[in-house]
């Protein structure tokens, strides 16, 4: 199957030049073995079944016969076996810190080896991470790449462009998901996230959990942070929502089910930023649930494009999610991350983008509608105004992201773009 290059590709040759190890890190099936695949000079997968065996009998006897091969070596689903984590760090030392000797790939963060559930050395120094994310649509080829979001951090102060995505494509964008294996096809497999999360419910949750839970509580909580994406809810909101699907669990138990979808890079958590304000408005300080892509938000909510076409409520907030995909590999690209904003006025931003040397922007996401365009540069405009740029910095710009067709700088100077023009 042909590689369809990706975002991270030049971060990680770049990690490679400058450190022993790195760690690629994301969601199951997001493609971080095939990207390491790329440039590995020799490759160990730990889960062939074939050499599974003999694997499991190296690690316990001499960990490092497991790390010989040409270098750079590629160690696929490394934390199957823990302890490589410290052969790794121990051949880089061997080695005087020479750059480019091991990638390690994960869809899983390994349980505790000691008692602050952490590997027993943290690699500083030696193995440096890379976060992986499904497909984007400047990945996927469903982006013009019209509108880059490096150029708007460079004072790009017009923007245009046009996008062939309709409503009903991003029905469709939603539902199929960043998967690379069909978009490598040709195909947009509307029946990916489903299979995904059944096995995420039957198996992988309780292998990353190490204990056995039960799947249909699983799917009721995958359900609910669903239903709760791109919204601040509550653990209690999450239990009242299980609750009413007939399925009963503690704050406990619903912890360690949410510990164990972390683990397997499913949530993705939004934390809230909190700049420095002119006035003393109270800030929110929730995180904004969202699941790694919105393809296993419909899968959760058991819709389909037309479900979603006649729910655009729902379609909105999945919408969102994708967006909020999106953003974090094309911030991560500048060495940024992303945020949310939300005050006890009312006054909200989708996302915040902010990059390492303290600039930011503002965006606001929304599926159409010149009424929901005008609320949402309403709303930056006034976060622009609320920001105490003394201490914080005026914005280096504002968007709409939208699910329009057209790209386009209103007379404010707020920036409205469709996800499909946007890119890196």
């Amino acid at each position: 199957m042909k590689y369809i290059p990706r975002i991270a590709d030049i971060e990680l040759k770049e990690k490679l030049e400058r450190t022993g190890a790195v760690l690629v890190r994301g969601p199951k099936w997001c493609g971080k073995t095939s990207t390491c695949q790329q440039i590995a000079a020799s490759t160990l997968e730990m889960r062939d079944p074939d050499t599974y065996a003999a694997n499991m009998e190296a690690a316990a006897i001499r960990p490092s016969l497991l790390l010989r091969g040409d270098r750079p070596r590629l160690i696929d689903e490394w934390q199957v076996v823990p302890v490589l984590w410290d052969a790794v760090i121990h051949e880089v030392d061997i080695a005087g810190g020479l750059p480019g000797q091991f990638m390690l790939t994960g869809s899983a963060k390994p349980l505790a080896l000691n008692s602050d559930d952490k590997p027993m050395h943290t690699g500083t120094g030696r193995i440096s991470r890379l976060d992986m994310d499904a497909m984007t649509l400047e990945e996927s080829g469903a982006s013009t790449c019209e509108v880059s979001l490096s150029a708007l951090f460079k004072e790009c102060s017009q923007v245009e462009g046009a996008s062939s995505c309709t409503v009903e494509d991003y029905a469709k964008l939603i539902c199929a998901g960043g998967w690379p294996a069909p978009i490598a096809r040709g195909a947009l497999d509307l029946h990916v996230a489903s299979d995904y999360i059944s096995a995420l419910c039957e198996a992988d949750i309780s292998e990353a959990a190490n204990v056995k839970l039960d799947p249909t509580r699983a799917r009721a909580l995958l359900r609910s942070i669903a239903r709760n994406s791109a919204q601040s809810a509550s653990i209690q909101t999450l239990l009242a929502d299980v609750k009413d699907i007939g399925v009963g669990m503690s704050e406990p138990t619903l912890r360690v089910y949410l510990n164990a979808l972390r683990r397997l890079f499913v949530i993705t958590d939004i934390p809230a930023w909190a700049p420095s304000l002119r006035s003393r408005t109270p800030l929110r300080s929730s995180a904004v649930w969202h699941l790694c892509d919105p393809s296993l938000a419909a899968a959760s909510l058991e819709t389909n494009p037309e479900g979603l076409l006649n729910d655009l409520v729902t379609m909105g907030y999945l919408f969102e999610t994708l967006c909020v995909r999106d953003l974090r590999v094309y911030a991560r690209r500048l060495g940024g991350t992303i945020a949310h904003y939300r005050d006890k006025s009312g006054l909200e931003a989708d996302a915040i983008v902010r990059l390492g040397d303290g600039r930011w922007a503002g965006i606001e996401v929304k599926l159409g509608g010149s009424q929901r365009i005008d609320e949402g540069a309403k709303n930056l405009l006034l976060l622009a105004e609320k920001v105490d740029a003394e201490k914080t910095g005026s914005p280096e710009f504002l968007m709409v992201l939208t699910g329009g067709q057209f790209a386009y700088t209103r007379p404010d100077g707020v920036h409205v773009v469709p996800l499909g023009c946007l890119c890196s």
